[in-house]
């Protein structure tokens, strides 16, 4: 039981190190971090209901997620190779588009559930 306590408690560690290396290293992560902030501001100065806290801390989690995601996969693959290769751009490329598709999904989100509530200002 000691064993797998201090496997859980190593895999933490290096979770939080790999979270404190997002936020210290990568401005679109700290852009991300900034935007979701105003989302939860916006959500308590609002007054929104449950289910669309629900969603809106879950597109954070995915918006958030999503970067890291994007962020390890440009790692590795400049880790595998350096040189200009047709399939790193693709796996670059493809892992922007994921992020982007995941912006532009936050933005709708925020829209639907924000603007109704600014144009009642």
């Amino acid at each position: 039981m000691k064993e797998v306590l201090r496997r859980h408690t190593i895999s933490f560690q290096s979770a939080v190190a790999g979270l404190r290396w997002a936020i210290r290293t990568q401005p679109n992560f700290r852009v991300h971090l900034a935007l979701s902030s105003l989302a939860l501001g916006a959500s308590w100065y609002f007054n929104i209901s449950h289910a669309e806290w629900m969603i809106i801390v879950f597109t954070i989690v995915l918006g958030l997620s999503a970067e890291m995601i994007n962020t390890s996969l440009e790692a590795m693959t400049d880790l595998i190779t350096q040189e200009w290769r047709k399939e790193a751009k693709i796996a670059k490329d493809v892992s922007a588009g994921m992020m982007l598709t995941v912006a532009i999904g936050a933005l709708v989100v925020s829209s639907v559930i924000f603007i109704p509530r600014l144009i009642r200002l």
